[in-house]
C-alpha cells in the first residue's frame, strides 16, 4: 500500500526516541517509524458525519469511524465539544472501527482527532470538525409516585418511578431537585436512587404520627439532558396514621405491638425454624389478605416430602413480596411462645392474627430481632429501606452523595413463601 509523501524529521530528537534508539547517530532514520511525522490519514479513515458544507450531524445517531483498508488500524480517538466535554467510545480489537458509546450533544461543535498506523507501524492522523443539529425528537420524562394515595403507617416510603432511565450524575441531580416531598409537620428526608428508573424517599426517622405527606414533580418543561425534558406528573398525597410498630423477638417467641409509646398487645408467636429462619430487620406492611393458599412448592419444597404443605391460611398480613406474612397458624398453637416451627412466616393463634389484621395498615412497621435469618433485603422484596442507616442512605442521593445506586435490583425470593 502507499500513502502521500511523508517528510521525515531530521532534527529535534525527543527523549523517548533517544531512549529507544540509544547509540544511533540520527533519529530521523527512515527505518524507524516512530520518528516519522504523522501522515495525512484522510483517505484512510471515514466518518459517518455529513460531508456537505453546512449540513449538521444528527445527535441521535452515534459517531462512527472506520478504516478504509485492512492494512490500516485506528489506534486512538478523542472527540470533544467546544465546552471541553469528551465523548466516550469503544475501539474494535483489530482497530478497524471506533464508535461512541454515549449520546452526542445537540447544537454542539465537535473536534475529533483520529490516530492511525499502517502495516509498517508508521503513524497517521486525521482531524475532523463538525456540528450537531437539533435532535429529531425529544423524550419526555414523567414520574409516577407511589404508593397509591391513601392512609398509611409511619414506615411507608415514597417511591418515584421514571418513564426513562437516568444514569448521568448531573442529570440525576436535575431530576432530584425537581422531585419534592413535603410533610406536615416537616421532617428531614432524602431520596435514594435504587436504580436508573426508581427512587425511594424516606425521612431520617419514621414519619410523625398523623402527618400529611405530599409528593410532586416540578420537572415539567425542565431540560434534563440534550434530548430529555421533564413533563407533567400526577401529585401524590398520603395520610399517616398512628405510630404502630410490632417487634417480634424470635428468641423469646413473643411479638410486642406498640401504638405510640404504649404496649397494646403481647402475642405468643412462632417464627422460622432452622433452614427457614425469618428475616431479621425492619419490614413494612405491604397489604392484607383474608385468605391465602400457601404451598411448599412455591419455595422449592418437593411435594410429598416431610416439609411439604398445602394450606388455606387466614388473616394474612404480608411483609415481603416473596411471601413472608404474619398470619393465623392454628396448627402450631402448642409451639407458639415456646419454639420456632414455621417455614419463615410469623404464626399466631387465629384470634391473635385477626386482632393483628384489624389493627395494622399498609406502611406500619414489623421488626424482627434475634432471628438466625438474614437481614431483610433493602429493595426489591418489599420495603427494607429502614435497614439502611441515615448516613449511608444520604449517599444514595444525587445531591448529597453522588446518587450511588444499590446496584442490581434485588428481586430475591429466597424464603419464605409459606407458613
Amino acid at each position: 500500500m502507499s500513502h502521500s509523501p511523508r517528510p521525515r524529521t531530521v532534527v529535534g530528537c525527543t527523549l523517548l526516541v533517544t531512549a529507544l534508539v540509544a547509540g544511533a547517530n540520527a533519529c530521523g532514520s527512515s527505518d524507524n517509524p516512530l520518528a516519522a511525522r504523522p501522515y495525512d490519514a484522510s483517505s484512510m479513515v471515514s466518518f459517518n458525519t455529513p460531508e456537505d458544507e453546512g449540513k449538521k450531524a444528527d445527535p441521535d445517531k452515534p459517531l462512527e469511524i472506520t478504516t478504509a483498508d485492512s492494512d490500516d488500524r485506528i489506534t486512538d480517538v478523542t472527540a470533544v465539544d467546544a465546552t471541553g466535554r469528551y465523548v466516550a467510545g469503544e475501539l474494535a480489537a483489530d482497530g478497524s472501527r471506533w464508535h461512541s458509546t454515549e449520546p452526542l450533544a445537540a447544537d454542539a461543535h465537535y473536534t475529533v482527532r483520529v490516530s492511525t498506523e499502517d502495516d509498517n507501524g508508521a503513524p497517521g492522523r486525521r482531524v475532523v470538525t463538525f456540528d450537531t443539529g437539533k435532535p429529531s425528537g425529544k423524550k419526555r420524562l414523567t414520574v409516577e409516585f407511589g404508593p397509591e394515595a391513601g392512609d398509611y403507617g409511619v414506615g411507608q416510603p415514597v417511591t418515584a418511578t421514571l418513564s426513562e432511565p437516568v444514569k448521568d450524575p448531573a442529570q440525576r441531580a436535575v431530576v432530584e431537585r425537581g422531585l419534592k416531598v413535603d410533610s406536615t409537620p416537616s421532617v428531614q428526608g432524602a431520596w435514594y436512587w435504587v436504580d436508573d428508573k426508581e427512587l425511594h424517599y424516606r425521612p431520617k426517622e419514621y414519619w410523625p404520627a398523623h402527618a400529611t405527606v405530599r409528593a410532586r414533580s416540578n420537572l415539567d418543561g425542565i431540560k434534563i439532558g440534550d434530548r430529555l425534558w421533564g413533563s407533567k406528573s400526577k401529585e401524590l398525597k398520603l395520610a399517616i396514621g398512628d405510630r404502630v410498630v410490632a417487634v417480634t423477638d424470635a428468641s423469646s417467641h413473643q411479638m410486642t405491638v406498640y401504638r405510640g409509646d404504649e404496649v397494646v398487645n403481647t402475642i405468643p408467636v412462632t417464627t422460622g425454624k432452622p433452614g427457614f429462619e425469618t428475616r431479621n430487620g425492619v419490614k413494612v406492611v405491604l397489604g392484607k389478605e383474608y385468605l391465602v393458599r400457601m404451598r411448599g412448592t412455591s419455595i422449592g419444597i418437593a411435594e410429598g416430602s416431610s416439609e411439604s404443605y398445602d394450606l388455606d391460611v387466614y388473616y394474612a398480613t404480608r411483609v415481603t413480596w416473596s411471601g413472608e406474612y404474619v398470619h393465623a397458624a392454628p396448627w402450631s398453637v402448642g409451639s407458639q411462645g415456646y419454639e420456632n416451627v414455621s417455614h419463615g412466616c410469623t404464626g399466631m393463634s387465629t384470634s391473635n392474627a385477626a386482632w393483628f389484621y384489624e389493627n395494622v395498615r399498609r406502611g406500619d412497621v414489623v421488626k424482627v430481632v434475634n432471628s438466625y435469618g438474614d437481614t431483610m433485603e433493602t429493595f426489591g422484596n418489599g420495603f427494607g429501606d429502614w435497614n439502611v442507616d441515615w448516613k449511608k442512605w444520604t449517599t444514595g442521593s444525587a445531591l448529597t452523595g453522588g446518587g450511588k445506586t444499590a446496584g442490581q435490583h434485588d428481586t430475591s425470593t429466597l424464603r419464605p413463601a409459606a407458613v
